[in-house]
């Protein structure tokens, strides 16, 4: 394992700290790259965020989608979670902590924004870092890539479809054309630049392959650790002007995590799934593709909007939140029958 992995929480700690500080030390420059945008998608985090997924989407085979019938139970169970039970527990979440309990600490306005971010991310199945959780509890990479190819097309064509239903019953306006847009621009494309990739790399042996994503890796993280800083930049002022707003967000942000991730661990047990790979199909269910979600509500909402800064928050407790959940999923392994 590399040195990213080995000590992820602590370059996406310090990249809030950095963001944090240059966007208030530097708000002038953030606004600038605020600014370079076009139809609402903004060039930089454009840029960025392909740098970072471009690398993970090499890695999809979608030829290992032949291999399903094998073992389909833990495919089954990521397919469920991911798009029938967790967007729709988190508008819930949104929709009770943002018109109910927390009414009266947020504007209605803002509230609508929260919720629209948190629809966000509950709509977007982790993809980039499933690799890294996968990793991290021992799971079957085979079959790990076999969940993500899946998962990859059927966000394709469901992603939009849910989301605009989610934001739309939550009273929140739908931009169809960003966001049409947007699926595009960060999964179809990047997703069929992968594809091309690995189809001509392939014929020229595994060795180019590997040797290939070796030489990606790091721009992955560049991209990621840059993304981070970013936009944390973006919500600087923000963040330290309203400090108890990060905290109403994260508080149903943790009730999800966790909580689908007890349903999730606790529907594997019940069907038996061997660790490795039931602890990755947990992991798959319970993650975001939070840079997805970032991105999208950039593009609809604003850099500077509730939405935006909700799915920043995700990021924020994402990372130690499915650090934790890994620590537990390793200590847990004999719950679960060997391979």
């Amino acid at each position: 394992m590399g040195i990213f992995e080995r000590f992820l929480s602590v370059w996406v700690a310090l990249c809030i700290i950095a963001g944090v500080l240059l966007g208030n030390l530097m708000p002038g420059l953030f606004q600038t790259i605020a600014a370079l945008e076009i139809s609402k998608v903004n060039l930089v985090v454009a840029v960025l965020i392909w740098v970072m997924i471009y690398p993970m989407m090499v890695q999809v085979d979608f030829a290992s989608i032949k291999d399903i019938g094998r073992r389909p139970k833990g495919l089954v169970l990521t397919l469920v979670i991911n798009w029938l039970i967790k967007p729709f527990t988190m508008a819930a979440l949104g929709w009770l902590f943002f018109r109910v309990i927390f009414a009266g600490l947020v504007e209605p306005e803002t509230a609508n924004e929260y919720i629209a971010g948190m629809i966000l991310l509950g709509v977007a199945p982790c993809t980039a870092m499933v690799f890294v959780w996968s990793q991290l509890t021992k799971g079957d990479p085979a079959y790990t890539l076999v969940q993500v190819s899946v998962n990859d097309v059927i966000m394709i064509f469901a992603f939009a479809p849910i989301a605009a239903f989610l934001l739309g019953i939550s009273d929140v306006t739908v931009p169809w054309e960003t966001l049409l847009l947007s699926v595009i621009l960060y999964v179809v494309l990047p997703l069929a630049a992968g594809v091309v990739t690995r189809a001509r790399l392939a014929k020229k042996g595994p060795a180019a392959l590997d040797g290939f994503l070796a030489r990606l890796k790091p721009w992955s993280v560049v991209g990621l650790l840059a993304t981070v800083v970013l936009l944390f930049g973006f919500q600087a002022q923000t963040i330290l002007a309203k400090p108890l707003a990060i905290v109403l967000i994260a508080v149903p942000l943790l009730i999800q995590t966790y909580g689908i991730f007890a349903i999730a661990y606790g529907a594997a047990k019940a069907m038996k799934l061997p660790h490795n790979i039931a602890a990755p199909a947990c992991m798959i269910g319970t993650s975001n593709f939070f840079e997805l979600a970032v991105a999208v509500a950039i593009s609809l909402f604003g850099l500077n909007s509730g939405a935006a800064l909700a799915t920043v928050v995700g990021v924020l407790v994402e990372v130690p939140v499915m650090l934790s959940l890994v620590a537990f999923a390793n200590r847990t392994r004999h719950w679960f029958p060997n391979a």
